[in-house]
């Protein structure tokens, strides 16, 4: 299973981001390319706690809910609503620069990929309490679902 713990999946994610343009369309959802490269810099400032949100209320355990997530092989749905700190019409950093958004992108990318397993990692809003192994794993998920969104 891919996870940005694996060098080889890193570099995948970072080859298939730089196919992105401000024009690539998206194949669903409301963001243009430029909000979805915003949408993830401030994912991996959520991750890795310079972001914070409350926890968000949800009728199963997050242990299930985790593992369905981050484990069965199926692919997450479409127009999931996020959080609004990760929101880009919400609350979310606003797309200014491309380049520069690209730039620190591949930067929040390669931070997060290098953490360690005493990194002190945040409580997930939905999944709930989760290791290194679970937040890259989910990382190398969320990532790879928009950059599908915009068919690279």
């Amino acid at each position: 299973m891919k996870t940005l713990c694996n060098p080889k999946d890193v570099g995948e994610i970072l080859s298939r981001s730089q196919a992105l343009t401000p024009q690539t369309p998206r194949r669903w959802g409301r963001m243009s390319a430029h909000q979805m490269l915003c949408h993830l810099n401030d994912a991996f400032g959520l991750y890795m706690g310079a972001i914070r949100t409350a926890p968000l209320g949800f009728p199963y355990p997050s242990k299930l809910l985790k593992w369905g997530c981050l484990w069965v092989p199926v692919r997450w749905p479409k127009e999931f609503r996020t959080v609004p700190e990760v929101d880009q019409e919400r609350t979310g950093t606003r797309p200014v620069e491309f380049q520069k958004d690209a730039a620190e992108f591949k930067i929040l990318l390669n931070r997060f990929a290098g953490l360690a397993d005493d990194f002190v990692w945040p409580i997930h809003p939905l999944l709930g309490q989760m290791s290194r192994t679970e937040w890259m794993r989910l990382a190398y998920l969320h990532t790879d679902h928009h950059l599908r969104q915009f068919g690279v």
